[in-house]
This record gives structure tokens, sequence and C-alpha cells, in this order.
């Protein structure tokens, strides 16, 4: 006799005088898999084991899993990584981690009814690079002196915690050893105020340092001997320069050129001096070898020369070759104002934001009296002139357009945070498409957290899209009723109800910024602004990842998947091998059925009740039991 069962395990249950069988199925509740409490995020130093470790429950058995790294590779073991698996969990082992190994690992999960996925993202960290430049030397008095550089072109895998700045004064004695001035500075400036001896000769470096450990130290800065008495400081210079753009010279005839600052789409930028004066400067060095690449170039040098404002950057001289295009700018090594903000001998004021809102609405005005839109105001591009002041200059107008009457500006490039509503939509952009940034900028100033910052770029765009922000009680429980209705003016979905540079310039929270200043004000918490900074070193912008698109068209594909759920887009993007792993489950779960508990020997007193039990796992076919 037989009896169908259709569930991979079975209870069989009889009587030393009856044959009958009973049989227990499953109630098939719940999902087909589900996860234990998965790790979302697993980090490990250079050199050590990592072990990504997924337990789950399965409705039925058997089980197949498989991994997929970076939604591509099939994770199938090797000399150093090894993949177990059963019904209840499955680990990947990873020994001697190392940087190529970081990435996300997705687990596969099948059974005869269904399956999941979980994606475990691995962070293998090292000791930060050293500072990417020597430090540079301003503002020199007799027992002081700023220092300023770039942070490392690598961290190690996880945030830069800080720099330990270390000095070493020249004499007769060439070996003398480095001393340590601080192992506290947060920021890629530092200002020695004390300790320094007068006509003194001292050399600077930095390390940087994270959670795993100090870098090698920077190279040394250039010796500097200190002066008998300050120096007459200098006025915001109000000449300006229009520049011509030299096709007979190259940039390296009349500057010398020094350590790098940054990298971006365009090209590259570097510290520059020039050969006869000595004057600092910042090369933008063009990426320029299609023709499209240098009519982009020539763009923004000319765009440059409408814009002469104390408040924005200048650009001193560009230079066109058949091998390179250069542009010159001033350098202001001030570093970010967010930066500045979070020192810990900074006062953060509600009053001295209203300041620094003020400065950038005079520096955006001016653009827009030029009918231009900068169309990429953020943090990174907002810059303090020096590093005790607190005047500040506009940045980086790569993207900047000028609009013309009848012609419609459409655009999608952008950081998720910061860009508009009508840029997502892509639709008509403005100048109004500014006032929002600045709005956002001033949010954070303010609370130290993004208004439409989401889990997933994805989620950012759609509260973006929907202009959904709110104040939330804690972060402005010390701000101006003033401040938010500021904020909210500049928020607006509809581009039109925004606040153009001048009103908001005319508003009660500007003019009432000058009463504040002269009664006690609170200080504002870093800790968020600190936590969000540490999260901006993260972030992709727009700007990176659809500024070459091919066609509008395209541009608008692209941020169509990139809304897409997570869930969703992760499907789109597995590989052909993955997809490939993944219908090999389905042919693990057609194995042959196989005993999990098979039947025992029992020995039983005469007329007592025997209960046989046995598991079988197999396929969701049917199972025929025999018994004789």
């Amino acid at each position: 006799m037989h009896t169908p069962v259709n569930q991979p395990s079975s209870s069989v249950s009889t009587a030393n005088s009856d044959s009958n069988i009973q049989t227990k199925v499953s109630s098939g509740k719940g999902p087909p898999v589900e996860f234990v409490d998965p790790p979302e995020q697993v980090e490990v130093r250079v050199g050590k084991q990592a072990r990504l470790h997924c337990e789950f429950r399965s409705s039925s058995v058997p089980v197949a899993c498989c991994w997929i790294y970076n939604k591509t590779k099939v994770v199938v073991g090797g000399p150093r990584m090894s993949v177990r698996s059963s019904e209840t969990q499955s680990d990947v082992e990873i020994s001697q981690a190392c940087p190529e190994d970081t990435g996300s690992y997705t687990v596969m999960v099948r059974n005869a009814k269904g399956s999941a996925q979980h994606t475990v993202s691995l962070g293998v960290i090292d000791q930060p690079d050293p500072p990417a430049s020597q430090p540079v030397i301003s503002q020199l008095s007799t027992e002081s002196v700023v220092l300023s550089w770039t942070g490392p072109s690598f961290d190690g895998g996880t945030a830069v915690l800080g720099y330990k700045v270390e000095v070493r004064q020249e004499g007769q004695d060439k070996n003398e050893s480095w001393t340590e001035v601080t192992s506290r500075c947060k920021n890629t400036t530092y200002h020695i105020r004390s300790g320094l001896a007068p006509l003194g000769r001292y050399c600077f470096r930095v390390r940087a340092y994270n959670s795993a450990g100090v870098s090698e130290p920077s190279q040394e800065s250039e010796c500097v001997e200190m002066v008998t008495k300050k120096e007459e400081k200098k006025g915001e210079s109000e000449s300006y320069i229009t520049v011509t753009i030299d096709t007979k010279h190259k940039a390296k005839d009349h500057y010398n050129v020094h350590e790098k600052l940054g990298v971006g789409k365009f090209g590259q930028v570097f510290r520059m001096s020039h050969k006869d004066t000595g004057q600092e400067a910042a090369g933008k060095f063009y990426r320029a070898r299609t023709a499209k690449d240098r009519t982009a170039a020539r763009k923004e040098i000319e765009l440059m020369n409408s814009l002469h404002h104390p408040k924005l950057v200048q650009c001193l001289a560009a230079y066109e070759t058949s091998s390179e295009m250069v542009m010159v700018m001033e350098y202001i090594a001030g570093g970010e104002l967010f930066e500045r903000i979070v020192d810990d001998n900074f006062e953060h004021t509600e009053p001295t934001s209203a300041r620094y809102m003020q400065q950038i609405l005079e520096g955006m005005q001016y653009v827009h009296t030029q009918n231009i839109v900068h169309l990429d105001i953020k943090p990174e591009n907002i810059v303090c002139v020096n590093t005790t002041g607190t005047r500040i200059k506009i940045i980086d107008f790569g993207l900047a357009a000028e609009l013309e009457e009848g012609q419609p500006l459409l655009v999608m490039h952008g950081t998720p945070e910061f860009v508009a509503p009508e840029v997502i939509s892509y639709e008509p952009v403005g100048l109004e498409s500014d006032m929002w940034s600045i709005g956002v900028i001033c949010f954070i100033l303010l609370s130290g957290e993004s208004p439409f910052q989401g889990n997933t770029a994805a989620e950012t765009l759609a509260l973006v899209t929907a202009a959904q922000f709110e104040f939330d009680q804690e972060s402005f429980e010390d701000i101006s009723d003033e401040a938010k209705d500021f904020i909210s003016s500049l928020l607006k979905k509809d581009r039109r109800c925004r606040l153009s540079c001048a009103e908001a310039l005319a508003h009660p929270w500007m003019a009432s910024f000058a009463v504040m200043n002269r009664r006690p004000t609170k200080s504002l918490n870093k800790g968020k602004m600190k936590r969000f900074l540490a999260r901006r070193k993260w972030k992709v912008t727009l700007t990176n990842s659809l500024k070459n698109a091919p066609s509008p068209a395209m541009d608008r594909c692209t941020i169509f998947l990139s809304r897409l759920p997570c869930n969703d887009l992760s499907i789109l993007c597995w590989s052909q091998e993955a997809e490939e792993a993944f219908q090999s489950l389905d042919k693990q779960l057609q194995s042959e059925p196989r005993f999990q508990q098979a039947l025992k020997d029992a020995t039983l007193p005469k007329g007592a009740t025997l209960r046989l039990t046995c598991l079988v796992n197999g396929s969701d076919r049917t199972v025929l039991f025999f018994i004789k």
C-alpha cells in the first residue's frame, strides 16, 4: 500500500495491530524563506578573516543557496574563500581579507515554494594613505602660522577621523626629531597659535588617521622662517581681470605646478605658484581630448569673465594648447565652510549662520543679475577665504549656464540632496533652482540634518520631488520661527513661489540677525553636523553618474531606473553569470529524496503502542511511502 504526501517532511504513526497510516502536513503559511536577524554591514581589518553569516527559516526542504558578489560574480570559493550552506544558514569566509574583497555580497536562498535574497556589505578597512599634499603655509606671524593640506587619496575604506600635525625646527642638528603639535585636528587646516619662536625656521608634516590606524606622514612643507613683526593684512582685492585665453604658452611656462588638490569629472586641480610673483593659484587642468570637452572648457572660462564679485572665486588666467587646457583660479586656503563650523574652536550660532547665508545670497544675487544659474550649490562649493575670518566665497561654476530668453534650459545633473524638483522631473530650470539649493544649505547649517536625505538615492529623489520635509522638534528647538519661515519660503515645489535673492536678503530673518548679534545667543549643537559631514564623504553625486549621458532621453531613462525600489533595481542589475547561478538552484532542488531521519529498530512490550517516525527531504512532488 502507499500514501501520497506533498510535503518533504512527514511523520508516520501506526500500532502493532493496525497498519493505518496518519500523515502530518505543514500548513504552508508565511514566506517561503525568512532571514533571521541578518547583518547589513560587516567591517574587517586588512589581513584578518571576514565572515558573512546569514541564518534563515525555510518553509520546506530541500534548500539551495548561492552567493553573488557585486551582482555580477558568483562566489564559488577559492584559496582564500570558502562557502558553506545548510538548510538553516549560509556562510562566506574570507581569510586574509584585502581591499579587493570590499563590496556587496548577496545570498540567494531558494526552496520549492519560492526564494528570498539578502545583501551584506563588506568593508575591508586599512589605515589611510598619507595626506595627498604637503602642508601649505599662510598667515605667518611672529609665533603663529596656518597650515592647509589635502586629505588622503584613499581613506582606507572607512572615514578619516582626523589628522596629526608634526613640526621640526631646523638647526645645526639635521637629525632633529619631529614633535607632535596636535593629534585632534578634525579638518584639513590647522592654526598653530603658540610654541613657535620668532625667527625660528620650521618644517611641518601631517598624518591622517581612521579607526584602523595612522597613515604615513605627508610630504614635508617648505621650510619657513618666522617673522619679527606681523605683516600688514591685505584687504580684499577689488580689482578684477578679464581673461583672454593664451594659445601661445603653456601654463607651466608661467606657473610652477605643485601638489594635486582634487580630481573631478572635468580633470584635475593642482596648487600652483607664479614663477615671477610667487602668487599662489589653483590650476584646473581640463580633460580636453574631444572638441566637445574643449568647447565646455572655453564656455566656463568665458562665463567666469562675467562673474567679478568679492563673494565669487576669480579666474586669473587661461591657457589652451594642442595638448591641454588650463584655467588658473585664485587659491582659497580656508577650507569648506561646513568643515570650519564643526571645529571645536569655532562658535556656531544662529546669527553666525545668518551671516553666512547673507554672503551666499549676496554672491548669488550678482550671479543671477548676469542671468547665470549655478546649478551645483552644495557644501563643498562654499569655502572660507582664510582659516580665521568669516568671509566666504562660492566656487566651481563648471555646471553653470547662461539662461537665454525663449530657450528653456533642461539639465540632468546635480546632487540628490540639493537638486531642485524640476531637475529630477526634467523640466525647465531657472534662477529659482539655485534658491532651492540655498534653502537646503540653510536647513543643514542650522540643524546639521539634510531635509530630503533618504535611505537610498531613489528615496531621496522621491522626497525632493514631493518637496516633503519637516522641522524636527529636537533639531530646531533653539531655532527662531523667522529662520524656519525663511527656509520654508525657499523650499517650495513650485519654483515660481520661491524667494529671489533680493527677496531673501530682505526677509525678516536676514534683517534680524544684526539684532540677534547684540544679545546672548545659544551655541548650536555640532554633533549632527559632524555626522552629516561624515555621510557626505560617501555620497556619489548625480553629476558624476549622469553628466556624460548621451541624450536627454537617456538622462530620463537613467533617472527613472534610479527611482525604482531597491529590490526591483537589484533584479534588473543581475549579470548573466548570476542569473545562471539562480537557475542552478532550481536544479539542486530537484534532487532525489533522502532521509533526514531514518527509521530505527524498536523493541516494545506486547500491547504497547508503536510510533515510527521518518523525515524525508525531497522536491515538492509526490513522495510514495511503502510499509511492509
